[in-house]
């Protein structure tokens, strides 16, 4: 850690107590939190973004969707509307935020939806004439106040909680036992190799307890990025000249699946909203050659000047071993927390 870091590590301590007592307040009863009649699910992580908690909830809507009547819930960070809004045909990244505009963008059959009162969210999904069978709260470990009936905690390969510090010494939102809370976890953005043995080393560190399962996953890429007009297979782009750009947390993997020693990488802050001025250093640098980025900012950047030469690379989220267990203690869970009117509806579907 640097030496600022350091200097406020007393500032650490007193965070992490003010954490652990607004804990503790939620763990005894003493601050309410609100639970539902339908299956919530949620996914976060301790640590202050990066560990890839959108293709884990695009994971999570490609398992259920088929078999349940879906909404997911975000906060919709740095959007620029307020309170409650619902997906449809004439939002955008500016009402929703990057994320769950690219949700609603790939799964239209979604009920999609933001609010940083995740509380009142969850009851505008349940007024709605609609109704979602199954809601999945993204980023939402830290939102106490709404009681989800199952936790799945992210933590990234390369910075694992394990070893991490409170804020601002660290970045940890929260104390390492905050996991304890979890369902499951999952190391994400592994090595494609990762071994049995560096599996077990892992398990060992995070000192899960016996009734909560842990699964590891890496960063999948398409092997085609994707145009307005045409796509094209990454095995002929990487040798092509380019400008990489992304505005996400943690850049350099999908810089380095990319690039090759012509290109030039140019980086934002996380969410970063474009100004022209911006759209004009990128079409500056790039010089006429084609911009890949990330999908997370091409639902920001697809209907602006860049788009004639404006690609993106999709990505997934691959479980290295036991996606079938991890498949089953989710739709176990969806299964047995069903409301029994729901329930019968979901047997009529299939």
């Amino acid at each position: 850690m640097n030496l600022l870091r350091k200097i406020l590590f007393p500032f650490a301590i007193l965070y992490g107590f003010i954490t652990s007592i607004r804990n503790f307040l939620f763990d005894k009863g003493i601050l309410k939190s609100t639970s539902f009649d339908v299956p919530v699910i949620a996914v976060g992580n301790l640590s202050v973004g990066g560990t890839g908690k959108t293709p884990q909830i695009e994971y999570l809507i490609r398992l259920l969707a088929d078999k349940y009547q879906l909404a997911t819930l975000s906060r919709g960070y740095k959007r620029k509307s307020e309170g409650f809004v619902l997906a449809n045909e004439n939002s955008n990244a500016e009402i929703l935020g990057d994320e769950p505009f690219q949700f609603y963008q790939k799964f239209p059959f979604v009920m999609v939806a933001v609010d940083a009162n995740r509380t009142n969210g969850i009851k505008e999904l349940l007024s709605q004439q609609i109704t979602p069978e199954v809601i999945l709260l993204d980023d939402a470990y830290q939102h106490r106040k709404v009681k989800a009936g199952f936790y799945i905690l992210l933590t990234a390969f390369d910075d694992l909680y394990a070893d991490d510090f409170m804020l601002p010494t660290g970045n940890l939102r929260e104390s390492r036992s905050g996991a304890e809370r979890a369902n499951i976890v999952v190391v994400t953005k592994c090595p494609k190799d990762l071994s049995e043995e560096q599996q077990i080393e892992i398990n060992q560190k995070l000192k899960l307890n016996s009734s909560q399962k842990l699964f590891f996953t890496f960063i999948d890429y398409d092997e085609v990025i994707f145009g307005k007009e045409e796509k094209i297979e990454v095995a002929e782009i990487k040798s092509e000249s380019k400008l990489l750009l992304a505005g996400i947390a943690k850049p350099k993997p999908f810089f380095d699946y990319l690039k090759n020693e012509t290109d030039e990488c140019l980086t934002f802050p996380d969410h970063h909203h474009f100004s022209d001025a911006d759209l004009d250093t990128i079409l500056s640098k790039a010089n006429g050659k084609k911009i890949i980025t990330t999908e997370k900012d091409y639902v920001r950047l697809k209907d602006s000047k860049l788009v004639s030469q404006l690609y993106y690379l999709p990505i997934k989220s691959t479980f290295i071993n036991n996606a079938k267990s991890f498949d089953s203690a989710i739709l176990e869970f969806a299964k047995q927390n069903l409301e029994p009117q729901n329930l019968k509806k979901i047997n009529q579907k299939t």
